[in-house]
């Protein structure tokens, strides 16, 4: 391994150690130029550990979250992508979880009376509420700022990370996938089918490619990008489309006897499967699909498409032929140096559950799905 990637995999694992600490619920120190933070991930916050956050940081105690958590607070809309309040002196765990959790909205009274303030790019908040999403957890931490002199760290067992590598984390750990493992797996769709493993180096989340026949050899090539669905796809959940859109495709590509389906570990758009259930329950309570997500803090759609690219190279394809109705996945693959000779429209027929999530999808989303509703 060259100096180079030496550099790149030391960025990743320590990016992927503060996102598995942050998962457990402990401190995380995140250096940045413009001021150093010990933070915690708020969803996990006690009240023992606010008392040591406040104890650390003099008093000072702010809360980073999206700005489209805190425009559904209430606070005033902000073209920054994170936001932090200014917690007063006496923060406690329920205030918090309140702030940041939808489905426990905290009483007016609650709520701090400071207006949010913009935590640029590069800054340690903005990199809590990045790591946050990394984590796939609830956008949002506490952050208390400090220098390195403090004297209650030095010497401590943290996680120290610069927020350069918590911002460049997805596209290094994208571009860093590499095939590890493939079988022969016939599929009732498409008897003569390949699984192909892939893994990044840091050893996260592995991704995968369902090739059919030789599609490397029949380009433009038959692709679907598929975000893996637990509940579509394994359970059958009538509430999405997800999986009659992956057994369409894997049946299309078996007629034709070639294609490829990259299954991308993109659960919920991007948010992850808990926070997606979480979701739901919002949807339930009357938000659409949409409005669910930015209500939860994050945007519309979290997905990177770098992983799908760089997977492709590794296939040997660089012109497909696009089973989406998303324009976006288009584009996407375009910007990242894939040809799209052709988008394939892949709409599936509503039923009483989805519809209304379809209707956003095409309403919202800019998703192609006339008659599929």
């Amino acid at each position: 391994m060259g100096p180079d990637n030496e550099a790149i995999a030391a960025s990743l694992a320590k990016v992927a150690h503060a996102v598995a600490d942050f998962r457990r619920g402990r401190f995380v120190l995140i250096q940045a130029e413009s001021g150093s933070a010990l933070v915690q991930a708020a969803e996990t916050v006690t009240s023992e550990s606010l008392r040591t956050l406040k104890r650390i940081g003099n008093g000072s105690t702010r809360l980073a979250l999206t700005a489209r958590r805190a425009e559904a607070l209430a606070y005033p809309a902000s073209s920054a992508l994170a936001v932090t309040l200014d917690l007063g002196a006496s923060p406690d765990a329920d205030q918090v979880l309140g702030l940041v959790d939808p489905m426990a909205d905290p009483p007016a009274s609650a709520r701090p009376a400071l207006a949010p303030e913009d935590a640029p790019p590069g800054s340690a908040p903005s990199g809590a509420v990045l790591l946050s999403k990394l984590a796939q957890l609830l956008p949002a931490a506490i952050c208390v700022p400090l220098t390195e002199r403090n004297a209650e760290l030095r010497g401590a067992a943290l996680p120290r990370v610069p927020v350069e590598a918590i911002e460049a984390y997805p596209r290094l750990a994208a571009e860093s996938l590499k095939p590890v493992s493939e079988a022969r797996v016939p599929l009732a769709a498409a008897e003569n089918t390949r699984l192909i493993g892939f893994r990044s180096a840091d050893g996260g989340t592995e991704q995968f490619a369902i090739l059919i026949g030789d599609p490397a050899g029949h380009q433009p090539t038959l692709c679907r990008l598929h975000s893996e669905c637990f509940t579509g796809d394994l359970l059958g959940s009538l509430r999405c489309d997800c999986g009659p859109q992956l057994e369409r495709a894997l049946r299309r590509m078996g007629d034709e006897g070639h294609g490829v389906v990259l299954y991308l570990a993109h659960e919920g758009r991007g948010i992850g499967l808990i926070n997606k259930l979480r979701a739901y329950r919002l949807q339930d309570a009357g938000l659409d699909t949409v409005d669910a997500n930015q209500h939860l803090g994050f945007e519309s759609d979290e997905r990177n498409w770098r992983a799908a690219a760089v997977m492709l190279g590794h296939l040997g394809i660089d012109r497909v032929r696009l089973l989406t109705n998303n324009p976006l996945k288009v584009e996407a693959l375009k910007r990242e140096g894939v040809e799209v000779v052709e988008r394939i429209p892949h709409a599936i027929a509503a039923n009483a559950h989805n519809r209304d999530y379809l209707l956003t999808k095409e309403r919202r989303s800019g998703h192609m799905l006339s008659g599929a509703a």
